[in-house]
């Protein structure tokens, strides 16, 4: 794998579009497009700004990612927005929403019986939180 076709993989890991990295670094879409092409290559200036947006310029250039570990996948706005609320909720309602989580996809988990935490009484009616949303 070349440096474009990392370069290519590293946009799409952060969920960039070109349109997005063009606008980020002062180019237009074309020569994003040249840079995954192989025609050309974005300058160390370049390289700064789209590092900001959580690029690992290392893996970009070497092919080895920094500390040797591939990142995790960036959040989209729609996952970021939910974990923020979720922090920010009290732990009661914490609770209830991992539980309507685990209910809305109890077909995933269906005949597992791993506890995941006990609710307190009167939380989410008393019951345990269990994969496939049943009672144990």
């Amino acid at each position: 794998m070349g440096l474009s076709d990392r370069f290519r993989s590293e946009r799409e890991r952060l969920s960039l579009t070109q349109p997005r990295v063009a606008e980020l670094t002062g180019v237009g879409k074309t020569t994003v497009i040249n840079w995954e092409k192989g025609l050309s290559s974005p300058t160390a200036v370049q390289l700064s700004v789209l590092a900001d947006a959580g690029l690992d310029v290392l893996y970009v250039i070497t092919g080895q990612r920094v500390g040797g570990v591939t990142p995790a996948p960036t959040l989209t706005a729609e996952e970021a927005t939910m974990l923020g609320y979720f922090r920010d909720a009290p732990k009661a309602v914490r609770r209830a929403a991992l539980g309507a989580l685990l209910g809305a996809s109890s077909q995933n988990f269906e005949g597992s019986q791993q506890v995941f935490h006990k609710a307190p009484k009167g939380d989410i009616a008393g019951r345990d939180i269990v994969k496939g949303g049943g009672k144990r």
